[in-house]
């Protein structure tokens, strides 16, 4: 993959996510922003491109053995991906993180007031990612694993399509409020850091914050700049 000024940040991510930990260094939203080009990427984040562009270019002609799979995945099978590896990390991981966060804030709440603001921001995601997790098990999957099913047996069915646009917009949005979310939780922790009078709890609870964070960019990439983008596509295909 050639990359100019022009590429866009998912794309990049896309041919091969090792490139994404160059992206976070520079402080560039690769999974909700993915859709931008490097320019404006560079120019929102005043980073200098012309330094960026080896570094990306060096990195992505690293072996990435994951990014190759997943883009050679069906849709139905990329659906199948996201709810196994990340829906269910998501489903677990929300319940040990409510009650750490809790508990520090019993414990340490006094002294580290930031610590109920981080518990209600992480409560609101937990409540609204289940919902949209939901919505993406019960509606846009079952919908694409449909269309996926019409091209392999040669049918249009223009009737029964056409919904696609109206509900990844609202699934953009719904990632996009949850990657904010998570910036404000970063901010508040000094990007998950453990004060010096935090105790193995705080350490845990901060480390497994930063790694469901991480996991929720990787989550909004697969979803955001391949599985939505395809989607709309095969769409396309099936109303011509």
């Amino acid at each position: 993959m050639n990359i100019d000024t022009r590429t866009s940040v998912g794309d990049i991510v896309k041919a091969n996510f090792k490139t994404a930990q160059i992206f976070e260094k520079n402080n560039i939203d690769f999974c909700c922003g993915g859709g931008i080009s490097l320019d404006e990427a560079c120019e929102k984040s005043g980073i200098n491109i012309e330094q960026l562009i080896p570094e990306l270019t060096a990195t992505i002609q690293l072996n990435d053995p994951d990014s190759k799979y997943i883009d050679e995945l069906e849709l139905n099978e990329l659906c199948d991906y996201i709810e196994k590896r990340h829906h269910t990390y998501v489903s677990e991981t929300i319940p040990f993180l409510q009650q750490k966060l809790q508990k520090l804030c019993d414990v340490h709440g006094e002294n580290h007031s930031e610590l109920h603001e981080v518990k209600a921001l992480f409560d609101g995601a937990a409540e609204n990612l289940s919902v949209h997790m939901k919505k993406e098990e019960l509606i846009l999957f079952p919908y694409i694993r449909k269309m996926v099913k019409s091209k392999k047996e040669g049918k249009t069915a223009k009737d029964e399509y056409g919904d696609a646009v109206e509900t990844i917009d609202t699934m953009h949005e719904e990632h996009q409020t949850e990657g904010e979310r998570f910036e404000k939780i970063s901010k508040l922790t000094s990007s998950y850091t453990c004060p010096p009078d935090g105790c193995g709890t705080y350490q845990v609870t901060y480390q497994t914050l930063k790694e469901f964070e991480n996991d929720l960019h990787r989550h909004i990439h697969l979803e955001n700049n391949i599985l939505f983008k395809k989607a709309l596509l095969l769409e396309s295909e099936l109303l011509k």
